[in-house]
């Protein structure tokens, strides 16, 4: 190989660099989040969905009518509701279990965590001294009716 011909590779390979990292970031998901403006919880619920390599973009206010939108009963509330690929997140549904979703595509309005559980994903400040509480991640059908798509701190 001359010196042109390596000369040539190199700077390819430079060129390259800042669209490899462009292109890993047009990779990310975006979940939408309405939530309340006070709420510092839904915040920490999106630094965990970011730390899990989603993209997220924040809606202050309006949380109540776009899960009515999107069809889920006001029994499976939370404080933020979410949109991803087309599926309502309701709460503090882990990250593993959207991406799960998103893989799977189920015929669903979503996934919910109703309330608030201590230690969910957001609910796991230092102040709660690591408390963590049994809940369960909900598949919400079209109709309304739920079944247990995954559980956490079960014993």
């Amino acid at each position: 190989m001359n010196d042109n011909t390596t000369r040539r590779s190199v700077l390819a390979a430079l060129a390259s660099l800042p669209l490899a990292s462009l292109a890993q970031q047009e990779t990310k998901i975006l979940v939408e989040v309405w939530k309340a403006p006070e709420c510092g919880c839904c915040e920490d619920w999106a630094k965990h969905l970011q730390a899990n390599g989603f993209a997220v973009k924040i809606h202050n206010g309006g949380n109540d009518a776009m899960r009515a939108k999107m069809g889920l009963p006001d029994r499976l509330a939370s404080c933020h509701t979410g949109l991803v690929g087309g599926y309502a997140i309701e709460g503090h549904v882990p990250a593993r279990e959207i991406r799960r979703l998103l893989k799977e595509k189920p015929q669903a309005v979503g996934l919910t965590v109703p309330g608030m559980p201590v230690g969910s994903p957001g609910m796991d400040d230092p102040a709660y001294k690591g408390r963590k509480d049994p809940y369960d991640v909900l598949l919400v059908s079209r109709g309304g009716a739920t079944r247990v798509y995954a559980s956490y701190n079960k014993a």
